[in-house]
């Protein structure tokens, strides 16, 4: 974790005097007061809903022992000037806690993130794509975790916040690093690899998601391509093969390329691949002349890609199969389609994490292998732009194949009613609600033992909700 005396380096673009910085490391990073422990290091950053510079005090009482400002805080706590070139140091040691008052502090904690990145002779993995970004970062740490001292974004800290705080937690003892990277335009994942200079980069896919931003698909496969486009020339860009966009990032980077998919053209790719329900699923490797059988607790056939990539980043760092295969099998890599408990000895497939077309059509699929009465609640995806209709559409014809029950939530998922009551679902089996205590108090009337739920809609639908109304309650 960064220095206090770090912290000023950074941001002073010098080596303070000896004696005036406490030797001092911090506990964490945060931007959330609430979150300040013992030690911490509090970053105010000013947001359109929310002003961090109104909660140091509470960081301060938490135990949070400075803060990156933009404005001098009406606190009785020293503040340090950071703004003017060259600083003027204090002849006197500095009083904890202190204010680093800066000319931003979103810029701020991206120049310490990168300074303190540079201090580290580590290897970074960046993680990016349209969908699975979350799952497939997890699950190569968990990989790479069995050779190297391991790293990780927390949860989905992936765009230009979340990596810089991420990287803040670098430490003499982390060999590799592995940070999902996010964008909503043009320009930030090539921001968040100027910070984390990666040498390897994961691409997992390119789908009409965030298409309200970016406008068409092709403009996400540019953004997407950021990330390989920043590689060195002695870094691996390990890409999706079955994906005609991502497969074509080849030619957008220096690094060499490997490719993984279902394609045996692929330098690593899977074959023979059997769902086995909530157990996970069984498939085949194939690099060179290797075949390798696996069984991993990640649930879908889609679940293959992610066990693809992180095989794909073991192999190209030197692991063995049995650290490979050791990585894979741990279920906590499983982040986003999580079965639990559900009322009356039902089952939930909790995949509330976030939605889009090709995600909820994946859970869809998945729903569709188990047994028993099988009930979809699905709620609005966001920021598809000019693909919402389509894409709501698309989920509508996938629900009449697979679900015995269909239930929507939110004015955009009727459309996948209205799709699926147009396919031939009978009316009596489509439930339209606009909120999701509407939804909730639906299935807690009608659950049955042996049900199936799958829940998953947008993140900004809060579905979950939807899931803690119909947990089992031990």
């Amino acid at each position: 974790m960064i220095g206090l005396r770090e912290l000023f380096e950074a941001l002073a673009g010098e080596k303070p005097p000896e004696g005036i910085i406490p030797p001092i490391r911090f506990s964490k990073a945060v931007i959330d007061s609430r979150l300040a422990e013992e030690g911490s290091l509090f970053i105010a950053l000013k947001g359109e809903n929310t002003d961090g510079h109104l909660f140091i005090q509470e960081a301060f009482d938490r135990g949070a022992i400075a803060a990156l400002v933009e404005k001098v805080p009406d606190l009785p706590c020293q503040t340090f000037d950071l703004r003017a070139k060259p600083v003027r140091w204090p002849e006197e040691r500095i009083k904890l806690p202190v204010c680093l008052l800066v000319p931003e502090t979103l810029k701020a904690l991206q120049e310490a993130a990168a300074f303190w990145r540079r201090q580290h002779m580590v290897k970074v993995i960046g993680v990016t794509g349209s969908v699975g970004k979350t799952t497939t970062k997890e699950l190569i740490a968990s990989v790479l975790s069995r050779g190297f001292r391991t790293l990780k974004s927390y949860g989905n800290y992936n765009n230009e916040i979340g990596l810089p705080l991420t990287l803040l937690h670098l430490g003499p003892e982390h060999e590799r690093v592995v940070l999902e990277m996010g964008m909503y335009a043009l320009g930030e994942i090539a921001l968040l690899a100027e910070i984390a200079l990666p040498a390897i980069g994961v691409v997992t896919c390119v789908e009409p998601v965030h298409l309200e931003r970016l406008g068409t698909i092709e403009k996400i496969a540019q953004a997407k391509a950021e990330l390989v486009e920043a590689l060195p020339p002695d870094g691996i860009a390990v890409l999706n093969y079955d994906d005609e966009r991502v497969r074509a990032m080849k030619d957008k980077t220096k690094a060499r390329v490997f490719y993984y998919g279902l394609d045996p053209q692929a330098d690593l790719w899977a074959d023979d691949i059997q769902s086995e329900g909530l157990a996970g699923v069984r498939f085949r490797f194939h690099y060179g002349r290797e075949v390798i059988h696996a069984r991993i607790p990640l649930l879908g056939r889609h679940s293959v890609h992610t066990a693809l990539a992180a095989a794909a980043v073991g192999l190209v760092e030197g692991l063995s199969w049995g650290e490979i295969m050791a990585g894979l099998k741990d279920t906590s890599a499983q982040v986003r389609l999580m079965a639990v408990k559900g009322i009356r000895d039902s089952t939930i497939l909790d995949d509330t994490y976030n939605a889009s077309p090709p995600s909820t059509l994946a859970a869809l699929s998945v729903l569709g292998e188990l047994p028993g009465r099988r009930i979809a609640v699905l709620g609005d995806m966001l920021e598809l732009g000019s693909y919402e209709e389509e894409g709501h559409r698309k989920v509508g014809r996938k629900a009449v194949e697979v679900a015995s029950i269909l239930i929507t939530v939110g004015p955009r998922a009727r459309i996948i009613a209205q799709e699926a009551l147009s396919c031939g679902m009978p009316s009596d089996k489509v439930h339209s609600f606009e909120s999701r205590e509407e939804a909730a108090a639906f299935l807690l009337e009608i659950l049955e033992p042996g049900d199936v739920v799958l829940v998953k809609g947008s993140r900004a639908m809060r579905m979950e909700e939807i899931v803690k109304a119909i947990m089992a309650r031990d």
